[in-house]
C-alpha cells in the first residue's frame, strides 16, 4: 500500500497541517520540523500524486504563450499545435492562453511580458529573439519565481529550452551540403533572419564547423540578414547572386522560404543550386516536391507544443523533469521520404 500524508504525520510526529504546509512550502515552519517532515518522505518513500493534489484544492495552470506576429508558416503551424496540446491538457486543469507581440517590437514584447503575473498566469512560453530588454524581462520574472520557458530559439536567462539543438541542427546542415556539393569547389550563401536570434547564431555557428572542418574546398560566405522582410530577402539574394558567379548552395537558416524559392523562380535557377532550410511548412512541402528545395531539417511541432506544457507544470510545481520525453529531436525530410500532408486544420484567431 502506497504511504499517505497520515503516514508522514505519524512518522514525523506532526499534524497534518503541518505535513501540508511542508508539501506546499508554506512559510511559518520551523526548519527542525522540515527536516522530520522531509526524512519521514524519504523513509517511507512517498510520492506526493499532484494531479489529485491540484484537483482537491482546485489549482488551475493557466499558462500563457507569446508568439511573434508575423505572416511565417511555421510560426502559423506552431500556434495550431499550441492550441491543438491546450486543448488536449484542459482535463487535466490547464488553461492556454495564445498571445501575438510585434516582431520587431521588444519594448511591446516587454511590456506584454511585465503583465503577466498581475492576470493570474502560472508561467509562460515564448519565441523571441534575444534582445537587451527582453533580457531584463525575462529577469525580472524569473526575480518573481515565474517561470519561463523558452521556444524554438534559447534565451538567457529562462527556465527551460524546448526546441531542437540547433548548434546541432547547423552541424547537419553542413554535412549535407558538403556532400550534396561533394566537398566543392563552390561558394554557399547563408541566409537569416536576424542574428539576434539564438537559434540562427547557433545554426551558423554548428555549420560553420563542419563546412571548415570537413568541406574547406567551398567557401561559405557571411550571413544575410533579412529581417522578415520579403523585400528585403529579395534585394540581398539578388545582389549576392550577382556577385558570387562560383554560388553552388543557400542554406536558408530560418524564414522567408517563400521568397527565396519565387527570387530563384525569377533569375532561372530554380533546381540549379542546392538548397537546405528549416521547418516543413507547406510551401517547403511543395517546393521539395517540385526540385526547388533539396533538403529540409525540421522538427515535430506536437511534440513541441505538448512539451512545452510539461515542462511549464513541472516549474510550476518544482518538479523534475523526464529530459528523455522532452528533448526535441532533429528529422531530416527529402522528396524521397516526405510523409503523407496532414488533413487540413481549421484556422484560429489568437490575441
Amino acid at each position: 500500500m502506497r504511504p499517505t500524508v497520515n503516514d508522514i504525520a505519524r512518522e514525523a510526529g506532526v499534524s497534518l497541517a503541518t505535513v501540508d504546509r511542508v508539501l506546499n512550502a508554506r512559510p511559518g515552519v520551523r526548519e527542525k520540523t522540515i527536516r522530520a517532515v522531509n526524512d519521514a518522505i524519504a523513509k517511507l518513500g512517498y510520492v506526493r500524486d499532484l494531479t489529485a493534489a491540484n484537483l482537491a484544492r482546485g489549482r488551475n495552470y493557466r499558462v500563457a504563450v507569446l508568439l511573434p506576429d508575423t505572416e511565417s508558416q511555421f510560426v502559423q503551424a506552431l500556434a495550431e499545435a499550441l492550441i491543438e496540446a491546450g486543448t488536449m491538457a484542459a482535463t487535466s486543469r490547464t488553461e492556454l492562453r495564445l498571445h501575438r507581440f510585434p516582431a520587431e517590437d521588444p519594448h511591446a514584447l516587454a511590456a506584454l511580458l511585465a503583465t503577466l503575473p498581475g492576470r493570474d498566469y502560472v508561467g509562460v512560453a515564448l519565441m523571441a529573439p534575444e534582445t537587451p530588454i527582453l533580457r531584463d524581462a525575462v529577469r525580472q520574472l524569473r526575480a518573481k519565481g515565474f517561470p519561463v520557458v523558452a521556444l524554438v530559439s534559447e534565451l538567457p536567462g529562462a527556465d527551460h529550452f524546448v526546441g531542437i539543438d540547433n548548434r546541432a541542427a547547423g552541424r547537419t546542415a553542413g554535412m549535407m551540403m558538403g556532400r550534396f556539393l561533394g566537398g566543392g569547389p563552390g561558394q554557399v550563401m547563408v541566409l537569416g533572419q536576424s542574428l539576434l536570434a539564438r537559434d540562427m547564431i547557433e545554426r551558423r555557428r554548428g555549420f560553420d564547423e563542419v563546412m571548415l572542418r570537413d568541406f574547406p574546398g567551398l567557401e561559405v560566405l557571411q550571413s544575410l540578414e533579412t529581417h522578415g522582410s520579403p523585400a528585403t530577402l529579395r534585394h540581398v539574394v539578388t545582389e549576392m547572386l550577382a556577385n558570387a558567379p562560383r554560388l553552388r548552395g543557400i542554406y536558408a537558416m530560418g524564414g522567408g522560404n517563400r521568397t527565396l524559392t519565387q527570387v530563384l523562380a525569377d533569375m532561372g535557377l530554380s533546381g540549379k543550386l542546392t538548397v537546405i532550410c528549416h521547418e516543413l511548412t507547406p510551401h517547403v512541402r511543395q517546393s521539395l516536391t517540385n526540385g526547388e528545395i533539396t533538403a529540409v531539417i525540421t522538427q515535430n511541432l506536437g511534440h513541441l507544443a505538448r512539451s512545452t506544457l510539461r515542462v511549464l507544470r513541472a516549474k510550476v510545481d518544482n518538479q523534475p523533469l523526464d529530459e528523455g520525453q522532452e528533448q526535441i529531436r532533429i528529422e531530416i525530410v527529402l522528396r524521397e521520404n516526405l510523409p503523407p500532408e496532414p488533413l487540413p486544420q481549421p484556422v484560429h484567431r489568437v490575441a
